[in-house]
Order: C-alpha cells, then sequence, then structure tokens
C-alpha cells in the first residue's frame, strides 16, 4: 500500500511539469536519444538529462545505451497505474452527475 502510494506521488509529481509532460509525449511516438529531445527546448542537456531523470523514477521511461547515447523510451506500466487510479475518481464522479441529472429532471416535472 505504502509503496503503491509513493509510486503514484512520483507518477503525479513528474507529470506536474510541462516538460516533462511534452517529453513524454515525444517519447511516446518512439525512442529518442536525450540529444534528440534536447533539441526542442530552450534549455542545456544537463537540464533535459534532469527531467528525463525525473521521469525514468517515476518509472514513466527508461535509459538504456545505444553506442554513445543514451535512448529513452516510454514505460506504459506506469501510466496504466495512474490512469487506474483517477478511473475510481472518474466512476465516483460519474455516479454523482448521474445522481445529479435524475434529481434534475424530478425537479423539472415537479415544475411542469
Amino acid at each position: 500500500m505504502v509503496e503503491s502510494i509513493r509510486a503514484l506521488d512520483l507518477i503525479f509529481a513528474a507529470l506536474a511539469d510541462a516538460t516533462r509532460r511534452d517529453i513524454l509525449k515525444r517519447v511516446s511516438s518512439g525512442k529518442h536519444t536525450i540529444s534528440e529531445l534536447a533539441r526542442s527546448y530552450a534549455m542545456s542537456l544537463a537540464a533535459v538529462a534532469k527531467h528525463i531523470s525525473v521521469l525514468e523514477k517515476a518509472g514513466l521511461v527508461t535509459k538504456c545505451r545505444s553506442g554513445k547515447e543514451k535512448v529513452i523510451r516510454i514505460e506504459p506500466k506506469a501510466i496504466e497505474v495512474a490512469a487506474a487510479h483517477l478511473s475510481q475518481y472518474e466512476k465516483v464522479w460519474a455516479a454523482r452527475f448521474d445522481a445529479l441529472e435524475k434529481l434534475l429532471e424530478e425537479n423539472r416535472q415537479v415544475g411542469t
């Protein structure tokens, strides 16, 4: 339980930053080197590497060597964990909206 809470904390903290979300979006389409990713941002290679490190600690991406370069790829499992967590709230809110819709419909029928 504590481990899964810690994992969610890391995932959502990593996703809280717009640059990291953009990096994740880019690597979702395929593998990219850190150098390729860094070209898209007005920041140093080291800064991009730090963002990638945060994503990696959250389990959202993995790094592996390919020659002299480090290649980044997405890890869908962490996204699945976050999506499963959020789906719990989706169910709660869907039930609340359904109840509200029913109440509004009852009020409309009483008013006519």
